[in-house]
């Protein structure tokens, strides 16, 4: 049976709230297939060179997550004019990421067998969520389920040729890539090694580092076996992946319980609503962020708790006070901090153009800029980066060491920042009034409008924008509005 709707009247159909992948949206089950996916993904040569230069995943998961989220939330809406501009951000986004990885080979994150094998790895590992939970699909929802991930392909770039029409030819081609094109990556390493066990809290634990790293060195090597587990055989074998005792029964049990949440009443799980949450700071001006701050309140104290209980707690030093650092807007962070929080944006250690980059691709989401303000705003970050790489770059590499950082002037504030912050203000300004209102300055940040406003009539003006970018970006002040946007995970 073939299933090939791309380019048809009934293609509308697939998406939109009815459609069996938006049906996944709030299945707890869905985390782990994402996981999962992302692993595959990683596995491959194209996307894992291109993870390992540009992605922010490491530094900021929790922000990539919920980036993530939306983006595909947008994609299969059942407004056709809503999907057709996320895909045209995506593929402005993915033309910038192009390179070489660590052996020389080149990436592009526009190729588009690659692509396809992106959403791919999202249509098995769903398939696959949903056999290991117990819940296998019948052979006519998964048929159906299929036309929406090639519909998906083919809204991205237009043919969704590259994908098998047929089911029963897209499991001979997963296989065949499995076995001939995966292999153990460093960006698929980074994912099983390193960001289980060094995972950052989200912003909403970020006061209890105590209780988040206790609850993480538990989790977070569970949740590396069970992903182990759950990959094809063939790759864990030609990637040499090793397999903990009773993992594949911990597999198991962990998707069956992530199933039993069928049972849950309809709108008791909103996966939206948890990420939004996670992200929250206290003084947002959002009604939950009552419920924030109360359940911070809590885990301090069971963090509290906790060190009283450990045998080594007088090695971790005691939790911030939230009281004295997180809301006077006047603490400062070392340059060692500065650098590995706001401007090492990938995680590996050095100050490059993709960190830059990042930047630039996290600001134009959230303001959801077209193509034109979109174009400024990385090309004003591109001059900034040439600014800094004249100044800061001491060896001549091509990048800037922590070392190098620290050693150079703290301060950052160059012309081409100023720029920046210039660009930056007039796509928030969307009314182009010349200030920015309430609206305008949620739109960027996500929390209240927290200024003294008296004097300027409840509005935000391009000198004070100005001024509080380049404290953040060249004093290194936290707790300003800036720090959930560029520097919390």
């Amino acid at each position: 049976m073939t299933t090939g709707t791309t380019g048809t009247a009934d293609e509308a159909s697939l998406f939109g709230p009815e459609s069996q992948f938006r049906a996944f949206f709030d299945d707890p089950r869905w985390a782990l297939a994402m996981i999962r996916a992302t692993v595959l993904e990683a596995a491959h040569p194209q996307i894992g060179g291109a993870l390992a230069d540009n992605s922010t995943f490491v530094a900021h998961p929790w922000r990539r997550l919920r980036n993530t989220f939306l983006s595909m939330r947008r994609m299969f809406d059942g407004d056709p004019a809503v999907r057709e501009r996320e895909a045209a951000r995506l593929n402005r986004l993915h033309a910038r990421m192009s390179g070489s990885d660590s052996r020389g080979r080149a990436y592009d994150a526009m190729d588009r067998a690659t692509r396809a094998w992106v959403v791919a790895t999202l249509y098995e590992s769903a398939v696959t969520m949903c056999r290991l939970s117990g819940q296998p699909l019948g052979q006519d929802t998964m048929e159906r389920m299929y036309a929406e991930y090639r519909a998906f392909l083919a809204a991205l770039d237009g043919d969704a040729g590259e994908l098998p029409e047929d089911l029963n030819d897209f499991w001979r081609y997963f296989d065949k890539v499995v076995e001939d094109e995966l292999e153990n990556t460093e960006a698929a390493r980074i994912i099983l090694y390193r960001l289980f066990d060094h995972l950052p809290a989200p912003a909403l634990l970020d006061g209890v580092p105590t209780l988040w790293a206790a609850g993480r060195a538990v989790v977070g090597p569970l949740l590396g076996a069970i992903t182990v587990a759950s990959l094809p055989e063939p790759y864990r074998r030609r990637a040499g992946l090793p397999e903990m005792p009773g993992a594949p029964t911990l597999m198991q049990g962990a998707y069956l319980a992530a199933g039993l949440t069928r049972f849950l009443p309809d709108g008791w799980i909103n996966a939206e609503t948890i990420i939004e949450t996670l992200s929250l700071s206290p003084d947002s001006d959002d009604p939950r962020a009552r419920t924030v701050t109360a359940l911070r309140a809590r885990m301090r104290r069971a963090s509290a708790l906790l060190r009283l209980l450990t045998p080594r707690s007088g090695d971790i030093g005691p939790d911030p006070d939230p009281a004295t650092s997180s809301t006077t807007g006047e603490g400062r962070r070392s340059a060692e901090e500065f650098f590995r929080q706001v401007l090492d944006q990938t995680g590996d250690g050095h100050l490059d153009w993709p960190d830059l980059a990042a930047m630039a691709r996290e600001l134009a989401t959230r303001l959801d800029l077209d193509e034109p303000e979109e174009t400024r705003l990385y090309d004003a970050f591109a001059a900034w980066w040439r600014e800094l790489q004249a100044a800061l770059d001491t060896d001549g590499d091509g990048r800037v060491s922590a070392d190098e950082y620290a050693a150079a002037v703290p301060s950052l504030a160059g012309p081409a920042l100023i720029r920046v912050a210039e660009v930056l203000f007039d796509a928030a300004d969307k009314d182009g009034s010349g200030t920015i209102n309430a609206d305008e300055h949620r739109a960027l940040f996500r929390t209240a409008f927290h200024r003294d406003l008296t004097l300027t009539d409840s509005t935000y003006g391009r000198s004070a924008f100005v001024g509080d970018f380049l404290s953040f970006m060249s004093g290194r002040r936290r707790n300003t509005a800036y720090d959930p946007l560029l520097a919390d995970a």
